[in-house]
């Protein structure tokens, strides 16, 4: 790949120091900003990195500065609000600048979990039964969701709020937590039925030509036995806790006959419903009977070197360096004026 100056957009709290000496790189708050910005400098590349918050000014300052000839999109939220990603990328594309990760629509109709699922449902691709309790309304449980349920956020990302507690078997404890979403998350809450059964996450890239990389999946070896197996907050962000119960993240082995190709092509379906770009992840789970529903569809999932995208991709076959070029040459690739509504 040919040299570029890169503008890296991130959270201004999330720019890594010039001097990384004394730091445990594995687990600095901003590990994914080091790995991209480090390695892209390694392969030759310029990289300019620019912490954001609030002010697309500095954005557009920047591209006029440099004149990159791509903006690396590290970016999760914009002035603390997590939809308001999208709106970002929309204005890089006003202003004509190539930008790895997904599209505004994309971004748009992923992050509304409930938009989403309605999407999907449309498409026939299975997921669990669903619905959404607003804030300011009566928690009434339709008739169609059956126990157990597990209550999330709507829109929040990375497990925020979910807990051993976020699974729920009778309606008291329903309403509880959809009170501590509303309150404590301050998002509306998504309550979808519980899916006992084992859990893959299954890394894509692409714009129009899709690549699956090989399945992952979330493993326990010491839980309790009455523990749910779920990725709740704690597993996520905990690795203390992870370590101390033996959960990690794999290649997912001994899968059914059949079901490995069966995922691959649901997720790109998924994928293409929701009209995605560049680089995504989707979560999948099984149910008792072994069918396969879809979680969520996540654009721009983490990209720090180690974790499960990264990793899925190496074995694969497509380094860490190599993926972050392929995810700019997309990025280079991408013409927004093509997309057409109901382009598949």
């Amino acid at each position: 790949m040919r040299k570029l100056r890169v503008l890296a957009l991130m959270d201004d709290v999330l720019v890594p120091p010039e001097d990384t000496s004394g730091y445990d790189l594995g687990s600095v708050e901003w590990k994914t900003e080091f790995d991209v910005v480090s390695t892209l400098r390694e392969r030759g590349h310029e990289v300019h990195p620019l912490g954001v918050r609030d002010d697309l000014g500095v954005i557009r300052k920047a591209i006029d500065d440099l004149k990159p000839h791509l903006t690396f999109n590290l970016l999760e939220d914009f002035h603390d609000v997590p939809i308001f990603d999208q709106n970002v990328v929309s204005y890089l594309e006003l202003l004509r600048v190539p930008y790895t990760g997904c599209n505004p629509r994309g971004l748009l109709l992923a992050r509304d979990k409930a938009l989403a699922k309605k999407l999907l449902v449309y498409h026939r691709i299975p997921v669990a039964e669903f619905a959404v309790f607003q804030i300011g309304r009566a928690v009434r449980r339709p008739k169609r969701l059956h126990f157990p349920l597990i209550v999330k956020s709507l829109t929040k990302e990375a497990s925020a709020g979910i807990s051993q507690a976020s699974v729920v078997d009778d309606d008291e404890r329903l309403a509880e937590r959809v009170r501590f979403v509303h309150e404590t998350i301050g998002t509306d809450a998504l309550v979808e039925e519980y899916l006992d059964g084992r859990e893959f996450y299954v890394g894509v890239l692409g714009n129009q030509r899709l690549d699956v990389f090989p399945i992952w999946e979330l493993t326990f070896k010491n839980m309790p036995e009455e523990a749910r197996r779920i990725a709740s907050n704690r597993v996520k962000w905990n690795a203390a806790y992870r370590e101390r119960r033996g959960i990690t993240t794999q290649e997912a082995k001994g899968l059914p006959e059949g079901l490995a190709a069966h995922i691959r092509h649901l997720c790109k379906r998924v994928y293409r419903t929701l009209d995605l770009s560049g680089y995504g992840r989707v979560d999948l789970r099984l149910d008792g009977a072994g069918k396969c529903h879809v979680l969520e569809a996540n654009p721009n999932p983490q990209l720090a070197y180690g974790e499960d995208f990264a990793e899925s991709a190496e074995r694969a076959g497509v380094s860490y360096g190599d993926l972050l070029e392929r995810i700019m040459s997309l990025g280079l690739r991408w013409r927004p004026e093509r997309m057409r509504a109901g382009a598949r």
